[in-house]
């Protein structure tokens, strides 16, 4: 019994150890730069959010925080720096909504997109906007169905990439309304952006930031939002869902991972310090004025809702037959 006891004492004493050296890690952090990797090009929403977020986390801790920008292979590059970093607190990614979908899109990825990382929150989801060129006969999401419709595979519609978020909204609203619409692909937001400008496509599904100063300047139409409810940055516009669609809704979501393993007293403080930040009144007039609707979930609701994800986008890439490599 006393050897029982002593053991358990002993065992007690270590965990007391491990429960204070931890609470003290979290108390120190940060004491060194920290560092946000953008898995995306430059002034994308991945990027603007980084630095916003980043700005504020600098001010509040006073430690600075370096956005570093690897982008390429539709973000598993960026992603994967992150995956095999020290899981300290010091390096997060910043990442989007095709971290759930990428799994589905390739044959084979150098981290897994659960195991390999601790869920800290989702910042913001963004809803996207259907776009036309002012060139198309439909005013409505009913007339571009019908123009489709009558057309069958001869509306082209842009998209960000294979395989994105943005390629996929559209996927989904092909099969819910029965058409068929060719997909050009391209290389970012920005590009699919200035082809629809110049009429060589018709068709796009927009992040709101990108969209909006064409649309007020009248070079784009705005047909309907894909969020279940309308924007703040522009209530006009109707839902794909009041349009005929009842039930449809695509959001594309941003948020931060830290690497597997770091301790859940600096994902907590992190947590904390990033939702603080997000919730400061110059920060959050800058979010809901480009479009995205500040979230701030717990590190819990976040992993969930990455399992969640992962089945869901793996159907809808299955019906496509959307391919990565």
């Amino acid at each position: 019994m006393k050897i029982r006891f002593f053991l358990g004492s002993l065992v007690f004493s270590v965990m007391m150890l491990v429960s204070v050296s931890s609470s003290t890690l979290a108390q120190g952090f940060p004491n060194k730069p920290m560092r946000i990797i953008v898995n995306a090009p430059a002034g994308g929403p991945s990027d603007i959010l980084a630095r916003l977020i980043g700005q504020k986390l600098t001010e509040n801790l006073g430690q600075p925080v370096v956005i570093d920008n690897r982008a390429g292979a539709g973000g598993v590059i960026g992603t994967e720096a992150v995956a095999t970093a020290a899981p300290d607190g010091y390096t997060l990614l910043i990442p989007n909504t095709s971290h759930t979908i990428n799994p589905s899109l390739y044959s084979k990825l150098p981290y897994d997109p659960v195991k390999d990382f601790a869920p800290v929150t989702m910042i913001v989801v963004q809803p996207f906007i259907i776009l036309v060129h002012p060139s198309v006969p439909a005013k409505s999401v009913q007339e571009l169905i019908a123009l489709a419709k009558s057309k069958p595979g001869q509306i082209n519609y842009a998209s960000a990439g294979i395989g994105l978020a943005s390629h996929l909204a559209v996927e989904v609203f092909k099969s819910m309304a029965g058409i068929n619409m060719t997909h050009i692909p391209y290389k970012g937001q920005a590009p699919a952006t200035t082809d629809l400008l110049g009429g060589q496509v018709s068709v796009l599904f927009g992040a709101i930031p990108v969209a909006l100063p064409h649309v007020k300047s009248g070079k784009l139409r705005a047909l309907a939002i894909t969020s279940s409810r309308r924007s703040p940055a522009m209530p006009d516009l109707p839902t794909v869902a009041e349009s005929g669609l009842p039930g449809y809704e695509v959001m594309s979501w941003y948020g931060f991972l830290a690497p597997a393993k770091t301790p859940k007293e600096i994902v907590a403080k992190l947590y904390v310090e990033i939702t603080k930040a997000l919730r400061a009144p110059d920060v959050a007039e800058r979010i809901t004025a480009m479009g995205f609707e500040p979230v701030g979930s717990s590190p819990e609701q976040f992993a969930a809702q990455i399992k969640e994800e992962i089945p869901k986008w793996a159907k809808v890439v299955k019906e496509c037959g959307a391919r990565a490599d």
